[in-house]
């Protein structure tokens, strides 16, 4: 991503920004320079802000190795210039560099800020904590905003007293990015002074604190939490809110985000709520997960109840699940049903479990598959033989195969048969599967839901 998106921004500078192509004569030579900072800081000047956020996301989730398997070995802009600018970002920044990434902090131009943040924030450069305490007290907010980013994503401990005071900055702005940064850095010390800033006017700066205290595990904010989660006016504020609770694993919470799944105006939120049910593995809300997954307008909202389901494993629950399964429609929904019946650990495949190997969606067919291999029920083998005869993606017959295999006494007779497939990895599949159930397999693991970030 790294190299993607700082490849944008150096094309634009070629250009000079007007999204006509540059000459020839300009690519041919930036297929043979290696750009320093100043050239990077530069090219970011004026650039819209939609591509700047690319930018510093790509520097950000990457840094300095930058590339990946996405990047084709021939894209508009040449592998050479991606390869000079990977070479900028691994290579060790000199003090002019240092200047330089410094002295864009205080830029007017906000994506050379923005650029300049990121790159020293994921440098893991720790010089630069001395310097940023000094620009923490800026006159200018822009500065202060810019240093306390970086400050937090350098994780350095001795951060944490100088982003501690810029809680009480007078920009909203430079409060939102101080708690944030305090959450990344995770000294559970700074925990009380970031929750006074959930009574904060500014939504923004509600939303960072209450993404710091998730982070930090700061658990004597349970009850302020939960105020926030009911009270707030924000729905982006309630859904943080919500999400740091999930993170703390409060036992006390579970009320208040059963209460905020049944009842919040916003979607997210009760999306959210439902997330943060399953992480905490609370049994107690299979009542109000099992009311959302059936009622609820959002599919958003009841696919995550679905995953909770799972997650719990909670007795009972097999039914709500398998009429998801059969009825919803969304795939999205029916889908997660699905790997949430694997997930149960029932004794007997529910019919619309079997049922959905017919289904016209490919995840389905998937989860299905794989959910009647982890319950094992010999009762499934004529449905799962008459899949794999049909036409199905490679990782669906993976599934139905590794479910004939799972299912009991009679699945080397359904698999022997598969050796006469006309479908050469059917084949392969069945071979493996008979020569030994511990040796290599490619056993699918579809997993729904990962962890959501604030």
């Amino acid at each position: 991503m790294f190299a993607r998106t700082s490849l944008l921004i150096v094309s634009l500078a070629l250009t000079g920004g007007t999204g006509r192509s540059a000459p020839p004569a300009q690519i041919a030579a930036a297929h043979h320079h290696t750009p320093d900072v100043r050239e990077l800081l530069g090219s970011a000047r004026g650039v819209a802000s939609s591509i700047c956020l690319l930018a510093g996301d790509g520097v950000s989730s990457v840094g300095r190795w930058g590339g990946g398997m996405m990047d084709a070995p021939a894209m508009s802009i040449g592998s050479e210039v991606r390869m000079r600018i990977r070479e900028m970002m691994r290579a060790r920044l000199s003090s002019d560099d240092e200047r330089a990434l410094l002295d864009a902090l205080a830029a007017d131009d906000a994506c050379v800020r923005h650029l300049a943040a990121t790159i020293i924030g994921r440098s893991d450069n720790k010089r630069f904590v001395e310097p940023l305490t000094e620009k923490l007290r800026s006159t200018s907010p822009g500065e202060r905003q810019s240093a306390a980013i970086a400050m937090g994503m350098l994780g350095a401990r001795e951060g944490v007293e100088p982003l501690l005071r810029v809680l009480r900055d007078p920009s909203p702005d430079v409060r939102a990015d101080g708690a944030w940064g305090l959450g990344l850095i995770g000294d559970r010390s700074a925990g009380a002074r970031v929750s006074t800033l959930l009574r904060d006017q500014y939504p923004d700066v509600r939303a960072a604190a209450a993404v710091a205290l998730g982070r930090l595990e700061a658990r004597d904010n349970v009850d302020e939490l939960l105020r926030v989660l009911r009270d707030d006016t924000s729905p982006e504020v309630r859904r943080v809110a919500a999400w740091a609770l999930g993170q703390l694993e409060a036992r006390a919470a579970i009320a208040g985000l059963a209460t905020a799944l049944r009842q919040d105006r916003s979607a997210d939120v009760r999306e959210m709520a439902a997330w943060s049910l399953g992480n905490m593995s609370s049994r107690e809300a299979a009542e109000g997960l099992t009311a959302a997954l059936k009622n609820d307008e959002s599919s958003d909202v009841r696919e995550t109840a679905a995953w909770a389901l799972g997650e719990l494993n909670a007795r009972g629950t097999g039914d709500a699940l398998a009429d998801a399964l059969g009825r919803d429609r969304e795939s999205d929904v029916r889908a997660t049903a699905a790997w949430a019946l694997g997930q149960i650990h029932t004794e007997r495949a529910p019919a619309a479990l079997i049922n959905a190997l017919k289904d016209s969606d490919d995840d389905v067919r998937l989860k299905a598959a794989w959910a009647l291999s982890q319950i094992g029920d010999p009762a499934a083998i004529p449905a799962v033989s008459e899949a794999l005869k049909q036409d199905q993606p490679e990782r669906v017959r993976e599934a139905l195969v590794r479910a004939l295999l799972q299912s009991g006494e009679h699945s080397d007779e359904a698999l022997t048969n598969l050796l006469q497939s006309k479908d050469d990895k059917t084949r392969e599949l069945a071979v493996r599967a008979l020569t030994g159930r511990r040796g290599p397999w490619p056993w699918p693991w579809p997993w729904p839901r990962p962890r959501p970030m604030p």
